[in-house]
């Protein structure tokens, strides 16, 4: 069993935990309500008293652990379902107007790349805004960092992802890398950007978060961080290109990414470098706008 299936399973069984525990409780509390209807009752027919109440139980000290490995869970789901499925869907649009899968394939790790970079700089962002409200309730308090979390948690709704979406498709626009061909419209993978934007968002409020691995042509390949793509030259030691970021939690790889090998990576990657940005020189407005409903199918 690899080290991503003891992982997952591991989750699996933390949130079987979570649903049990929560089962528990609503158990417990159905049962307590209906203990102080009927105590309640009797009451009133013995003094006409009105009840003085229950006293609120403090949830458990791990309550708030559970609750993290749950949408720790929930995000890694969704970036794998991002991997398996949006980015294919990505890669469709893309193919309508690039013929070649190598450019589809680049623009899309980059999109993927540029969002977690603009989403990371929003939670930033958004956390100091945060510590700022919270301080003249909090100020000096020790509950102070966890009133901080506990907001953010409850209100990740407030992120403004469209500016974030924004932001990555202006990034994209001068990539050295993808600024051309001309032809496509970065507009065209929103609804992907968006997604990935969401999940970067939300990976930014885990207890330690989670990020996307740094990836450069030409680098040496790594086993651990990523599997090779089915095209790749299996004994080529150098990364062409990647398909998609290995996710990291601290120095650990929590799911691997993905890249494609061939030999002579390096310089193919400089040559490649090199005739883009002679022509990044032209003017980005040039660009010819091809919105999703144009395309043709």
């Amino acid at each position: 069993m690899s080290d991503y299936e003891k992982h997952l399973r591991n989750l699996k069984d933390e949130i079987a935990v979570l649903s049990a525990e929560k089962s528990a409780l609503q158990g417990r509390s159905t049962r307590s309500r209906g203990s102080h209807s009927r105590g309640r009752s009797r009451s009133r027919s013995r003094s006409g008293s009105p009840s003085t109440g229950i006293k609120i139980r403090t949830p458990s000290p791990n309550r708030s652990k559970l609750s993290s490995v749950a949408r720790k869970a929930a995000l890694l789901s969704r970036f794998s379902d991002a991997y398996s499925q949006a980015r294919l869907d990505a890669q469709c649009l893309l193919r309508r107007c690039i013929d070649k899968a190598e450019t589809v394939q680049r623009i899309v790790y980059i999109a993927t790349v540029e969002a977690f970079h603009v989403a990371k700089m929003a939670f930033r962002h958004f956390k100091i805004h945060v510590r700022k409200s919270l301080t003249p309730s909090y100020g000096g308090s020790n509950d102070f960092e966890n009133a901080v979390s506990d907001y953010i948690v409850c209100h990740l709704d407030m992120y403004d992802v469209q500016s974030s979406v924004n932001d990555v498709i202006r990034a994209m626009n001068i990539n050295p890398k993808i600024s051309f061909p001309p032809e496509v419209d970065f507009c065209l993978l929103s609804d992907f950007i968006r997604e990935i934007c969401c999940i970067a968002f939300a990976m930014q409020a885990l207890e330690p978060p989670l990020d996307i691995a740094f990836g450069a042509d030409g680098e040496v390949f790594n086993d651990y961080k990523y599997r090779r793509s089915y095209d790749s030259d299996f004994t080529a030691p150098l990364v062409l290109y990647h398909v998609w970021p290995a996710l990291m939690e601290n120095d650990c790889v929590i799911m691997k990414g993905e890249a494609v090998t061939r030999r002579g990576a390096f310089w193919n990657s400089i040559r490649s470098v090199s005739r883009c940005r002679s022509r990044s020189l032209s003017p980005i407005c040039s660009r010819s706008r091809i919105g999703l409903s144009t395309v043709p199918i």
